[in-house]
């Protein structure tokens, strides 16, 4: 079981690449160390390190070298995203390929060379290094391909399939071996016109990543302290898998964190607490990464009030509560989770995804089943009356959401 951070850094945030300050990124992995976690995922701004289609910046590779190195010496290993991309609400395109430029980043030839190009010399550069884990293609990159960004690129799930294909490729090409994997922010598993689907993040690469926050709807539908909020990491663990072709493939928690005021201050560490706990009782958990290390600094202006605050540590480098929970939890180095032999019947239609978002049936029969006090895990209906699947998975009982949920008559559950 992996306990890491996402490293957001404590001075200039990730402007830091622009005027890369070696000291001030020690001191920021000493205080993450500190906490006895054992990796950090990086982000390197993309428009930074290629600002041109063929001009990768060897200033801007070298100082993330410097930054993996740092952190080996600390024993962090270190996953780098690579096509930064969406961080934060703010975007980072290169020019290249906006404006005069306008190019698809899913379609367009050349911007996939130049896409290629970037990851395999990334990836290149850290080959190397014992510490290094590999690469993720970007962060939540699935925003920019559909509604509610203000200028999607759009692309068809096709288009996707040979995106993701020729992405993972380059940086296999560039570090053969390491764990290369694609991240989505939750539009994949909800959104029912989201190109990037279900299937692709629970195929494609080698692992699963999740990332989980609660003001999808969550929070505000049913409250802080609910079942469905303290699970919603948990749900989206186990909703991936209903698409795994290998019964027992990793699952990263990759990104979840407590976001004010839905998660107020003064209870973000009992939210990390139930969050954590509940991920943890998920089996074949590759491990959790927090959002995020240290807050952003009030000096820098117009990001959402929420953002502010999510570090484990201040901007002072002082850990917070939510640090000490978490600090604790990779301390007791949890071992396996049971099996889970309960599994609710999803949809496998991309376009029945919204039966799974907040609000959806499927939602509901899971937060149900929880609260009864039950493990459940997914299956999807076409794989429900396998049993050979539900054997590998060590599945007993299959039940649908009809089952589980009242009637809209407000019957009983049967």
């Amino acid at each position: 079981m992996r306990f890491g951070v996402n490293y957001t850094p404590s001075v200039g945030w990730f402007h830091h690449w622009l005027d890369f300050d070696l000291d001030a990124v020690r001191a920021d992995l000493d205080s993450i160390a500190a906490l006895g976690l054992d990796h950090i995922r990086v982000f390197p701004l993309w428009p930074y390190f290629q600002p041109n289609r063929t001009l990768i910046r060897e200033r801007a590779v070298a100082d993330l070298v410097r930054l993996v190195d740092a952190a080996a010496e600390r024993g962090l290993d270190v996953n780098v995203d690579g096509l930064q991309g969406h961080l934060s609400s703010f975007d980072f395109l290169p020019a290249w390929t906006r404006t005069w430029h306008r190019r698809n980043l899913f379609t367009d030839p050349a911007v996939i060379e130049g896409q290629a190009a970037y990851l395999r010399t990334l990836a290149a550069a850290l080959a190397d290094r014992p510490n290094f884990l590999g690469m993720t293609l970007g962060n939540e990159i699935n925003q920019f391909a559909a509604d509610p960004h203000p200028d999607p690129d759009r692309a068809t799930t096709d288009q996707i399939d040979a995106w993701l294909e020729r992405m993972l490729a380059a940086c296999e090409q560039g570090a053969p071996g390491r764990l290369h994997l694609h991240a989505e922010y939750d539009a994949t598993w909800y959104q029912d016109d989201q190109p990037f689907t279900p299937a692709q993040a629970a195929q494609l690469g080698a692992v699963t990543a999740v990332h989980s926050w609660v003001f999808n709807g969550t929070a505000q539908r049913h409250g802080r302290l609910s079942v469905p909020t303290e699970h919603h990491a948990a749900y989206l663990i186990e909703l991936s898998k209903a698409w795994a072709d290998d019964p027992r493939r990793p699952v990263w928690l990759q990104e979840v964190g407590a976001p004010a005021p839905l998660i107020p201050a003064e209870h973000a560490a009992a939210f990390t607490e139930a969050t954590v706990a509940h991920a943890l009782d998920c089996p074949d958990l590759w491990g959790i990464t927090w959002w995020c290390s240290h807050d952003v600094s009030r000096q820098l202006a117009d990001f959402p009030e929420l953002e502010y605050g999510l570090g484990l540590l201040t901007n002072e480098r002082q850990p917070k509560d939510t640090a000490r929970v978490l600090a604790e939890a990779a301390a007791r180095k949890p071992g396996p989770a049971p099996v889970r032999t309960t599994a609710l019947v999803v949809p496998a239609d991309p376009a029945a995804r919204s039966r799974c978002a907040p609000g959806g049936a499927v939602f509901d029969a899971y937060f149900r089943l929880t609260a009864d006090g039950a493990r459940p895990t997914t299956v999807l209906d076409t794989r429900a009356g396998n049993p050979a699947h539900l054997a590998a998975r060590g599945i007993t009982e299959v039940v649908t959401p009809d089952q589980v949920l009242p009637t809209p008559q407000g019957g009983t559950r049967s």
